[in-house]
């Protein structure tokens, strides 16, 4: 009995360790302070998550809405004329 406890708490420390490595490299003077850094970047890495799937699911239940937006604009300008040709004199300056 008490052998399969140390292993299961072996097994589980072990497990720690490895996700303690994947948060990334270990920080504080010593263990206790390392494992309280990761547990904060723990908390930090679900938030993350968590707001993420938030977004997809977002994303997801909006695909493809049906709803159609028409814009209709009403103009007054008046028709458009071609301006008059301009005439050159033969120093090239406009008149």
């Amino acid at each position: 009995m008490l052998n399969q406890e140390n292993q299961s708490m072996k097994k589980r420390m072990t497990m720690w360790r490895l996700w303690c490595k994947a948060l990334g490299e270990k920080a504080g003077k010593n263990d206790r302070e390392a494992d309280n850094i990761a547990h904060i970047r723990t908390f930090i890495f679900f938030t993350y998550l968590i707001t993420n799937i938030f977004i997809c699911a977002g994303v997801i239940r909006h695909w493809n809405d049906e709803t159609k937006i028409e814009v209709f604009v009403e103009t007054s300008a008046p028709d458009y004329q071609t301006p008059p040709l301009m005439k050159m004199n033969r120093t090239l300056e406009f008149e």
